[in-house]
């Protein structure tokens, strides 16, 4: 099996943006400590005020999956949810190469 990557885009309520931002940082400094989590990246984009965009890549797919059922995960979960409008994938990937 090849790597697994997700590209994720987060809308939240009105002013909620940077709080949001925070939220997946911290989700971010949790996936610091699973080796199979090779990449999360947190973006903002000053065209879409009330989003947040998430670029992962993982060893597999399934470590993936496996990363949402995590205590610390679902906490940061309970956290967002209030002030999450809509999520969107907006593409799975399959990594090939480059630099990270």
């Amino acid at each position: 099996m090849g790597k697994f990557g997700l590209y994720g885009k987060f809308t939240v309520k009105d002013g909620e943006r940077d709080n949001l931002v925070e939220i997946l940082l911290d989700a971010a400094k949790e996936m610091e400590e699973l080796e199979e989590c090779e990449i999360y990246l947190v973006n903002t984009s000053d065209e879409e005020p009330n989003a947040v965009f998430v670029y992962e890549v993982w060893s597999k797919e399934s470590a993936h999956r496996a990363s949402l059922s995590l205590e610390a995960t679902q906490t940061l979960i309970k956290r967002a949810k209030p002030i999450i409008t809509d999520m969107e994938r907006i593409s799975s990937l399959r990594p090939r190469g480059g630099k990270h």
